[in-house]
């Protein structure tokens, strides 16, 4: 389909004969090694692992940084692609004036589209990565692509808005196993080391069996306001893409699915059923499909509960960023991130969550998570250790998407129930193109469908 005007697509080209030549063999020897399993030594002679950048936003542009700064490099950003052209200048221009001597994306491999993730996947060699950090909805093609096609992965989160899209991912992910390929999600505090210190007392009986898990993420975050006249109606959406479920899964999905994964790290299991409440301040000005607090009780099998306590207001409501474990014998701070405090995990002499009450604090951290998983990524590819975290994210994403269901529909959501939805909100996503219709459209007053509970269903 034509694009109008005000979307020019670059005059990109893909990557010519001579690079895939260079990449180490004749062409026909680089198709035959996309179907099996990656060298343990990268086939580049000055062992350079090119990154191809899919979405460049500050997520991408912020994940190529943290390429940038692992201690298994060297890395370096070849080809970039995103549905806008102007995020895809204002990213190669941040990252030039830091890492000018590692960005090496001339005009032909930039590119514009909604099939532009093909086009810069297609510049990488064996032993490469592609960079999903885009929009939840494209995640699973994007994730097939680049399996298809033999390259490793690095994936933001969230992984998809609704289970069959993670489905597809699952897939995906398994086709990987078969190829050898690397897959990282990014759900970096799991490479946290505070965080695997205080999972080893967990492990280690430390605190007795688990009987409460307590997670908070209260801070504020802006409404979004009238789209301005004139605007895409598409484009609008996509980016400002968390107050849309079909581009993301909406705020509480793409944020809360950290500390979802945390409740499941931390017990060690997958939720059985899930319910909560949740709802938007009578005053609130916010145009898009998000409610401004969610309260939400995960039960797992042995009846044990975990809780997300979920407010984005302002003003002068109590902030709060942080995960709590009550066990049997004593209570522990799994995490307080953000608002000042660091990344922080402490140990307490009984339930009483007090400085004064206190017996272990972790120390800092070294690096920071983002940098850590990117060590691992890397670490595993150059010396071929397993890693594909892809099923592990999908599902702790559908334990995210069940506590969001149970809140929008007003109901109680199993996990069974959850693995059986067929429910998408956008089915036809693979086809979507510049002059295709949004699925959600606005009011006459310019505001965008909200979650009524007893009516809405997404499971």
């Amino acid at each position: 389909m034509s694009q109008p005007s005000h979307r020019q697509p670059s005059h990109a080209t893909p990557c010519t004969r001579r690079e895939l030549l260079k990449a180490g063999g004749t062409v026909a020897a680089a198709s035959a090694l996309a179907g099996v399993a990656v060298p343990r030594v990268h086939a580049a002679e000055d062992n350079t692992i090119r990154l191809a950048l899919i979405g460049s936003g500050s997520r991408g542009s912020g994940a190529v940084a943290n390429a940038m700064h692992s201690t298994h490099g060297p890395v370096q950003l070849f080809a970039m692609a995103d549905v806008v052209e102007r995020r895809v200048e204002a990213s190669l221009k941040n990252l030039n004036q830091q890492f000018a001597d590692r960005i090496d994306v001339p005009k032909d491999r930039q590119f514009i589209g909604f099939d532009a993730y093909k086009k810069a996947i297609d510049c990488l060699r064996p032993g490469d990565v592609a960079m999903l950090t885009n929009f939840a909805a494209f995640r699973p093609m994007q994730l097939e692509y680049a399996v298809k096609k033999g390259v490793n992965v690095f994936m933001e989160k969230s992984f998809a808005p609704d289970v069959p899209g993670l489905r597809r991912l699952i897939k995906a992910g398994e086709e990987a196993e078969k190829k050898n390929l690397k897959i990282a999600a990014g759900l970096q505090w799991r490479h946290s080391e505070n965080r695997q210190m205080m999972i080893e007392k967990v492990r280690d009986g430390v605190l007795g069996d688990i009987q409460l898990i307590r997670a908070y993420r209260v801070h504020p975050v802006g409404p979004l306001g009238k789209k301005p006249a004139g605007e895409d109606e598409l484009l609008w959406q996509i980016r400002n893409f968390v107050r849309f479920f079909w581009v993301s899964g909406g705020l509480f999905a793409e944020m809360n699915v950290h500390q979802i994964d945390e409740i499941c790290w931390i017990k060690d299991q997958w939720p059985v059923a899930a319910h909560g409440v949740g709802g938007r301040a009578p005053n609130s000005l916010d145009y898009g499909q998000n409610l401004d607090s969610f309260s939400i009780e995960w039960t797992f099998a042995d009846g044990t509960k975990a809780t997300d306590v979920v407010r984005w207001l302002g003003g002068h409501c109590h902030r709060e960023f942080a995960t709590y474990i009550h066990g049997t014998k004593c209570a522990a701070q799994f995490n307080t991130y953000g608002l000042g405090q660091g990344e922080t995990s402490r140990l307490y002499k009984d339930q009483r969550i007090e400085k004064d009450n206190m017996v272990w604090e972790s120390p800092k951290e070294k690096i920071t998570s983002w940098d850590a998983e990117w060590n691992v990524l890397l670490d595993s590819i150059r010396n071929d250790k397993p890693q594909n975290e892809t099923k592990r994210a999908a599902y702790s994403n559908i334990a995210d998407l069940m506590g969001r269901a149970a809140v929008h529909s007003g109901k109680v959501i199993t996990w069974d129930e959850a693995m059986a939805s067929n429910f998408q909100f956008y089915a036809d996503i693979d086809s979507l193109d510049y002059d295709t219709p949004p699925p959600v459209q606005p009011d006459a007053d310019g505001r965008y469908p909200v979650p009524v509970p007893g009516v809405w269903s997404e499971i």
